[in-house]
């Protein structure tokens, strides 16, 4: 969860603003959390209160109608909306809030399954729910395996088994915007298989181009489980958040982050 929510803000001001130098300045001013933050940790309120993945993401969405970076239109929409229906959606939105699964639940089954909740109240495209159910996955494989190659060959066979052995050869070009779960997910994958460390890998995903704080949140939430996350990093992006998010992530890290 930490790592996504460095991953968005270090990618926040190049959102509408590439950069494909991969030295940029980690912080510069305006960075922010944006809608990746508040929906990550709106599923981790609503694992630790045990109540529908639904109805947190609309309490947290609510109450931060005007994230840097904006919604998305149809999320937008279906926030604001009185009765909020899912609205078959395969954007990366599904994706880059559900880290906290992977974390919180001990059985593959069960972050499948919790995985495809998380998603589907919005995102209910089969296509959504890949997306989720294949980060949440490698989430939780990579923060219970710290064995070097086979971490990283079983998110490869993730990905694989999710969307063909040959996914990497589909890839998003540099620099392309694609809010898609179908390319931003494998391409999150195959910049973390790529990445040397945790800063190497989000430097990566946001000098890519494209949907930089969302690709920045979702290969964060990767190397964040994996990695060791340097203490200026989380230093710097948890001064970001509101009280009440930062009691939120606190929360949810002792209870399943440091077990």
């Amino acid at each position: 969860m930490l790592g996504s929510i460095i991953g968005d803000i270090i990618g926040s001001t190049y959102e509408f603003n590439n950069t494909r130098d991969y030295n940029f300045a980690l912080f510069p001013k305006g960075s922010s959390f944006t809608d990746d933050t508040i929906c990550t940790v709106a599923v981790a309120d609503a694992i630790m209160k045990g109540i529908p993945y639904r109805d947190s993401l609309l309490k947290w969405c609510r109450k931060y109608p005007n994230p840097v970076g904006a919604y998305g239109s149809m999320f937008a929409k279906w926030v604001h909306s009185h009765y909020p229906r899912p609205y078959d959606s395969f954007g990366n939105g599904a994706a880059m809030r559900v880290s906290p699964v992977g974390w919180a639940f001990l059985k593959s089954m069960d972050v499948l399954e919790e995985a495809k909740k998380s998603a589907e109240c919005t995102h209910n495209h089969p296509e959504g729910v890949k997306g989720a159910q294949t980060i949440a996955m490698c989430t939780w494989y990579l923060s219970n395996n710290r064995s070097f190659s086979d971490a990283k060959k079983m998110v490869d066979d993730i990905c694989g088994g999710m969307y063909g052995s040959d996914y990497a050869r589909h890839l998003p070009a540099p620099g392309v915007w694609d809010g898609t779960c179908q390319g931003c997910v494998p391409l999150a994958v195959n910049l973390f298989l790529k990445s040397k460390n945790f800063e190497d890998a989000i430097r990566l995903a946001v000098s890519y181009g494209g949907d930089s704080d969302t690709m920045g949140a979702i290969v964060g939430a990767l190397a964040g489980a994996y990695y060791e996350i340097p203490e200026e990093l989380s230093l710097k992006a948890l001064r970001y958040l509101p009280a009440e998010m930062l009691r939120v992530f606190n929360d949810f890290d002792r209870k399943y982050c440091s077990r």
